[in-house]
């Protein structure tokens, strides 16, 4: 596995560059791009692909980018990072669908593009990493879609598309093609070990309360009381909040909303208030009639989070040393911690990688099953250990 970063801006020769310091190795089988949306993006995956003529690419635009190669480590906000893996004991393939609603949506889109996994070789070890456009919808429908398609006992890993934040368009690629409302699968199968940590690194605040009145992603009613005013009161929003968007957004990316599920604690990012209906709009499905909470968390829990997924991840390597990690690092994380927390969160990635290269990004969601039927996650870090 090598990684290569590039702040250039020009698209070609940043794209150019990343994936030149990628491909140290030789025999590459997958070339994956994580850049910012203020490239020229067809230009940027057409250079990197003419880097490796040939090889699968697939990757998507960004909330920010992170990095781990020789000595150096960080973050950054306009940036391209291209990860190179390759070998012979690797099988890869990969697809992507359209998620939009005349294709079928998110659920078949999930399907189609799990297909891959049947096209890699019957090695011992496997994952699906899957790369959204996270404005798209109820992300669990992708999760549901892979499902059907794979069966529990192919694991997931992945996240969702983002743009710095502006919340108007992702974008992800496949080859060459740029696109938005996708669905991009890739199915790796290894002769060693994959390992997948997942870690969130929120607390709860106040009470459980019940969830009355919901539809799919809008929360409307906690408790028989609006949505919008119980979250703003119980957590002492900022008056700012109370009606500016922008201000609201910024409140909720470090304050999600917990929820109680069969196969633990789940926790969903609050991407929009609408102060007509004093609703709540999540980023995947709230259930009526469950419990949820509050939750809020700062650097320390956030970094201690980072800990225990990467050490999680390791854990299944068994005895084999890392040949590197890819991290899905949630926006609202990032939000947290602040620049100079974002730096030791890298440099812990860094420290657990142990000289291996380190990849990621910032999402607006994470996917990450091991076993069972859920795996959408949000504001939670998960890290996929490859040996």
């Amino acid at each position: 596995m090598g990684v290569g970063r590039s702040d250039d801006n020009d698209a070609s020769t940043a794209g150019r560059n990343a994936a030149k310091a990628a491909l140290a190795g030789p025999d590459p089988r997958l070339l994956i791009v994580f850049c910012a949306d203020s490239y020229d993006l067809p230009a940027l995956v057409q250079a990197v692909a003419e880097a490796a003529p040939g090889v699968p690419l697939v990757g998507c635009s960004t909330a920010g980018e992170l990095s781990v190669s020789g000595n150096e480590a960080g973050a950054g906000d306009a940036t391209v990072v291209v990860t190179a893996l390759g070998g012979s004991g690797f099988s890869v393939a990969t697809r992507h669908a359209s998620a939009a609603a005349e294709d079928g949506g998110l659920r078949q889109a999930g399907f189609d593009a799990a297909g891959c996994m049947s096209d890699v070789e019957p090695l011992p070890h496997n994952v699906l990493m899957v790369l959204t456009d996270g404005l798209a919808g109820d992300q669990e429908e992708v999760v549901r879609g892979t499902y059907r398609a794979v069966g529990a006992t192919v694991p997931l890993v992945g996240g969702c598309a983002g743009d710095d934040l502006k919340m108007t368009a992702t974008y992800q690629f496949h080859g060459t093609e740029v696109m938005r409302n996708a669905v991009v699968a890739v199915a790796i199968a290894s002769d060693a070990p994959l390992g997948i940590g997942v870690r969130h690194g929120w607390r709860r605040v106040g009470d459980p309360m019940l969830v009355t009145n919901s539809d799919g992603n809008r929360l409307f009613t906690l408790d028989d009381q609006p949505a919008l005013d119980t979250y703003l009161r119980k957590l002492g929003a900022p008056a700012e909040a109370y009606t500016d968007p922008a201000a609201f957004t910024r409140f909720a990316l470090t304050h999600p909303l917990g929820l109680s599920r069969r196969s633990g604690e789940e926790v969903r990012f609050v991407a929009e208030a609408d102060f007509h209906e004093r609703s709540l709009v999540c980023i995947a499905n709230v259930a009526k009639g469950g419990l949820a909470w509050f939750m809020e968390g700062d650097e320390e829990s956030v970094l201690q989070a980072t800990d225990a997924a990467c050490s999680e991840a390791l854990i299944a390597l068994g005895d084999a040393p890392p040949l590197g990690l890819v991290a899905f690092d949630c926006i609202a994380r990032r939000g947290v911690v602040g620049d100079e927390g974002i730096q030791r969160e890298v440099d812990r990635l860094a420290d657990f990688a142990n000289g291996a290269p380190v990849a990621g990004f910032y999402t607006y969601g994470e996917f990450a099953r091991t076993r069972g039927t859920t795996g959408f996650h949000n504001q939670t870090l998960v890290v996929l250990a490859v040996a």
